[in-house]
């Protein structure tokens, strides 16, 4: 356990908005015919990818308050699993900023339900590519990222590629 309790917190808040950041720029204008694209044939579809990080912040928000549980929703719509990621990162978000206690560690939250996301964001960008529908890259450094900024709305790219 870190001797910086609170500053471990917004740490972890500002990967939850870089999450939020990357993955509604993965998300955003998305082709209908990508959420049900495949790589392969034993691959998930974007879809199933999208549903499965609004499962892993169910997750983390039941982690977050101290019960380790896990629930596997249908995928809905593409519009609605889009919605529901950021209706997770926000309650995660809303816990994280609490004044109470945490029912697991920072490193515990992070190396499970966060870092499985940053995967999977990565893997709906990749394939975005794939489907012939690119999301431009962008220097991530430069983007004006900011704890509690979790939603759908974020600011716009200050310096993306091609």
């Amino acid at each position: 356990m870190s001797e910086h309790p609170e500053a471990d917190r917004q740490f972890l808040r500002h990967t939850v908005a870089t999450l939020a950041y990357r993955g509604g720029k993965a998300v955003r204008d998305a082709p209908a015919s990508f959420a049900s694209f495949r790589a392969s044939e034993t691959s998930r579809t974007p879809l199933e990818i999208l549903a499965h990080m609004g499962d892993l912040f169910g997750w983390a928000c039941a982690l977050a308050g101290g019960q380790h549980v896990w629930h596997d929703k249908p995928p809905g719509t593409w519009d609605e699993e889009v919605t529901r990621f950021f209706a997770g990162l926000q309650r995660f978000d809303d816990a994280l900023a609490a004044d109470t206690p945490l029912g697991f560690s920072i490193e515990r939250l992070f190396q499970g339900p966060v870092a499985d996301a940053l995967t999977h964001v990565g893997q709906i960008a990749m394939l975005r590519r794939l489907a012939g529908a690119p999301v431009k890259g962008e220097n991530y450094f430069k983007a004006e990222i900011q704890a509690g900024r979790v939603g759908p709305e974020q600011m716009p790219a200050r310096r993306e590629f091609g």
